[in-house]
């Protein structure tokens, strides 16, 4: 394996081992919350919800404050630093989570998480992108976006199945407790220490942007256009959409479907495989025959239409169906948004991708808010609600993508 392949192979292994830690929370959250909630006694049942719906965004809320900082940092000073310190952060929080007493505990996990882990997925396409060029970026891209969505699968797998286990165990520890709660977050952890060590010995930066070398960016003004801002809107919404449906499901399957962690758990997986599979493929599509304007057009339609229709019946089979449905429009959507503005600026592509994670991260932190808000008030209204908001975008904003984009 040469050092190009070998430096993206590890790179996409950081990316899916942080998004396993990210999806190994959801479908056992509800479950993890409503057992630190009771126990400390402090918390009524009725605001339960509401903290299921604060955990899963203060992990964006952070993601958005320092995702930029970690950017910067890494066109300035060098990829690799950046990921180590991301995943080294991650693995504290796995551990911090898996073993928390209370929902403060968890509160300063998830915290913590935010903080750090920001910086693996936009530092890590943006090392991606150092290492391609044009021809190549949206496929290798698209490939970026396989390992989050193969995190995705992985998480709440292991969260819903390892949680689910026949262990029957409880240690205390000081202010740490270790039980069968323990174990998803614990097997993300060794894995996060595992990769860890792999870039720790492995992982290069490449030429281009060694650590320590005055760069290009360091010369040029980072240039913030109207192209640009669209992205990052189009970028936005979908994540809003994403986290606030993951987040309402989880909690609508628990209550109005009555599914276990494992249905939660097979719901997700879908979601992620169906991404997975079909990134590379639409990455692969020839922009002569089927443009990325088009691409985004039916992307951000199909997923439209499949929130329209969510909460209409509620067999399993229809249900998954249309997870499926919300997960093509989906992939056709991610791998494009993301090599666009990979694109945008050269001299800034660090910078640029953690701006874009930043927009991810605002709709990362107001999707489960604004989902349990609208779900507390009517349990079906999220989905059609952020259908509407999908259509909207397809229809006022992809058609407006039409610019330049500034290539090396």
């Amino acid at each position: 394996m040469n050092l190009n392949n070998r430096n993206i192979a590890i790179i996409l292994f950081c990316i899916f081992v942080v998004m396993s830690g990210y999806g190994v929370l959801l479908p056992v959250l509800p479950y993890y919350t409503e057992r630190l909630a009771l126990k400390s006694g402090v918390v009524a049942d009725e605001d339960i919800n509401y903290h299921i719906g604060i955990l899963t965004s203060i992990y964006p809320f952070f993601q958005l404050l320092f995702a930029v900082v970690w950017g910067k940092l890494s066109d300035r000073f060098g990829r690799k630093i950046l990921i180590v310190m991301g995943m080294l952060g991650f693995v504290i929080m796995q551990f911090l989570t898996g073993l928390a007493t209370s929902l403060t505990m968890l509160y300063v996990a998830r915290i913590l998480g935010g903080i750090f882990s920001s910086s693996v997925i936009p530092v890590g396409n943006a090392f991606l992108s150092d290492l391609t060029d044009r021809t190549h970026r949206r496929k290798v891209l698209a490939w970026s976006g396989v390992a989050v969505s193969a995190g995705v699968i992985a998480g709440p797998m292991i969260g819903g199945f390892l949680a689910q286990t026949n262990l029957h165990f409880s240690t205390t520890f000081g202010h740490f407790l270790l039980d069968k709660f323990s174990v998803p977050f614990l097997v993300i952890a060794l894995l996060g220490i595992l990769i860890l060590l792999v870039t720790l010995a492995w992982l290069k930066n490449p030429e281009n942007n060694k650590s320590g070398t005055l760069l290009q960016a360091q010369k040029s003004k980072l240039k913030v256009g109207h192209g640009f801002m669209l992205l990052l809107s189009l970028s936005l919404v979908l994540q809003l959409a994403v986290t606030l449906f993951e987040t309402v499901f989880s909690v609508y399957a628990k209550d109005i479907l009555t599914f276990g962690t494992s249905q939660i758990g097979l719901g997700f997986m879908l979601c992620g495989l169906i991404m997975a599979v079909l990134q590379p493929v639409f990455a692969s599509l020839d922009e002569k025959k089927v443009s990325i304007k088009a691409q985004l057009l039916f992307g951000f339609g199909i997923a439209s239409i499949s929130m329209f229709v969510f909460s209409l019946w509620n067999s399993d089979m229809y249900v998954y169906s249309t997870i499926v449905a919300f997960a093509i429009g989906g992939a056709m959507v991610t791998p494009n948004l993301i090599a666009m503005v990979s694109f945008i600026d050269q001299d800034h592509t660090g910078t640029n991708l953690s701006l874009q994670t930043s927009m991810n991260s605002i709709g990362q932190v107001a999707g489960p808010v604004l989902g349990m808000w609208l779900y507390t008030m009517d349990k079906t209204w999220p989905f059609p609600f952020i259908g509407v908001v999908l259509l909207l975008v397809a229809v006022m904003v992809v058609p407006k993508l039409n610019y330049k984009i500034k290539r090396a």
